[in-house]
């Protein structure tokens, strides 16, 4: 194989970016038609596809006299070369390969092609065969990814200092335990664009009005979004719903603009498990650079992944901050927080604080659900949302927060098991007239849930939780612009 681990890099990162850039940012819901060449692969079984690029060269035009119909793939608007072309088709055939997608890169001189390896082959083999071969300039597999959110119990109710008027505040154990009312006042995440990669979300619920700047869908139509899809509404309410709409619940940033960029489908049990992969994650992540993202919300894992990896880098090198969700079995390692300079984020109740990982609410997480209604979760990805949600906050202050000194600042100085950072204290960082820590719960940890605190418009729903009906509770009082 030609070229240099960096130069591996530059073709990757120059697939991804071909097959992504004809796809213009839209709020549609529906996935964008795709050409035949550029069909989404079928990924039911992900450790049969890996990705190979390789040389494309432009050939020269048809002479006078010559029939331009012979030539028609050379012409602006084919995909690639049929030197290219061949080679890919030679590479299916003598590895036993079957195409599922490729892509010209025509700047790079690149063709990248998605293969499905032959039924009972070894993946691993294949790649260290194509890497052999001269005509090979990468090859690496496509990796399967999962999110970290389970169904949860409610929690009790908790006082609130500040007047929203959203009615189950009270429920938002977690808000109020990192004192984010008081940040709040501060800053509401104006202005920053959070690109959540994740399921499809439900952009209509009433609290996530005004929030969805972009939807696309990365999937494909082997993996049409579906009713049991749940992770990236809950997810989307952590970050921004909305505040003082007189409904639901208040999200961490709920002035922030997300791009909703849906890689992830629903992958039956738990209920709200879902599942992605390096070809789908590595489109998203192209589309959240080009769009500028400021934040970029990873709630969830897998392994090392050369591709996503450099991806990750580059979106940072941006400067786009970009926060991973430790796995439940509390490994550093993988993608994505295992890319030096991703935000590792741990539920606080999980397991006692690490240096280098930031702990927030994981545990009986009051959030949305499709179909405008509530419901609680728990997982590592929820606090992964909070970590984006306050980091939204802070980049509203200082635009050119560095991910290092964001997680110095929500780092709490003195860990305590079970306690999640302190919002407010970060944003009295940048606004020292913040008054952090008047509410009592930032001084303890979260509690147990209590099933008897839950308010009387509350009904069972086996096996999700406790699902919420919007009430009617609301004290008509308005948030105004933060003070700066």
């Amino acid at each position: 194989m030609r070229g240099s681990a960096k130069t591996g890099a530059a073709v990757l990162l120059a697939c991804c970016l071909a097959a992504v850039g004809a796809w213009p940012l839209t709020v549609a819901a529906q996935a964008p038609s795709a050409s035949p060449a550029a069909a989404q692969p079928s990924s039911e079984d992900d450790a049969t596809l890996i990705i190979v690029a390789v040389d494309d060269a432009p050939e020269a035009l048809p002479g006078a006299g010559t029939s331009p119909r012979a030539h028609y793939r050379r012409s602006a608007g084919y995909a690639g070369s049929v030197r290219a072309a061949a080679a890919a088709a030679a590479l299916a055939q003598q590895h036993r390969l079957q195409e599922q997608a490729f892509w010209h890169i025509g700047p790079l001189q690149l063709r990248c092609m998605v293969y499905r390896v032959a039924p009972g082959a070894d993946r691993s083999a294949v790649l260290v065969e194509l890497e052999r071969d001269a005509r090979v300039r990468l090859a690496q597999a496509v990796n399967r990814f999962d999110t970290f959110a389970d169904p949860a119990h409610s929690a009790g109710a908790v006082p609130v200092d500040e007047p929203y008027n959203d009615p189950y505040l009270g429920l938002q154990r977690g808000f109020a335990a990192m004192d984010t009312a008081e940040a709040q006042r501060w800053s509401r995440g104006r202005g920053v664009r959070v690109a959540l990669i994740d399921t499809g979300i439900d952009a209509a619920h009433p609290d996530l009005q005004g929030r969805v700047a972009g939807q696309r869908d990365f999937a494909g139509i082997d993996h049409p979004a579906s009713a049991t899809e749940r992770h990236g509404t809950q997810m989307a309410g952590v970050i921004a719903a909305g505040a003082n709409n007189g409904v639901g619940i208040v999200g961490m940033a709920p002035q922030a603009q997300l791009l909703a960029y849906r890689a992830c489908w629903a992958a039956g049990e738990p209920a709200g498990a879902a599942r992605c992969n390096s070809f789908t994650l590595a489109k998203a992540l192209v589309a959240a650079i080009t769009a500028d993202a400021d934040v970029i919300n990873l709630s969830l894992g897998g392994p090392a992944d050369p591709l996503l990896q450099r991806l990750a880098e580059h979106a940072m090198k941006r400067g786009a901050i970009v926060v991973g969700a430790v796995p439940p079995s509390g490994s550093l390692d993988g993608f994505p927080i295992g890319v030096p300079g991703v935000l590792a984020v741990d539920g606080a109740e999980q397991r006692a604080p690490r240096v280098g990982v930031l702990a927030a609410p994981g545990r009986d997480v009051l959030t949305l659900v499709p179909g405008g209604h509530y419901d609680f979760a728990s997982g590592s990805s929820l606090a992964a949302a909070h970590v984006s949600g306050a980091i939204a906050l802070l980049r509203e202050l200082d635009p050119g927060l560095r991910a290092d000194t964001a997680r110095a600042w929500l780092q709490r100085a003195a860990a305590i098991d079970g306690m999640p950072m302190d919002v407010c204290a970060a944003v009295r960082r940048l606004r020292a007239a913040a008054r952090c820590g008047h509410n009592d719960v930032t001084r303890r940890s979260i509690e147990t849930p209590r099933e008897a605190d839950l308010p009387r418009h509350t009904t069972a729903n086996p096996g999700h939780g406790t699902h919420l009906q919007p009430s009617p509770v609301s004290v008509p009082v308005n948030l105004q612009e933060s003070p700066k």
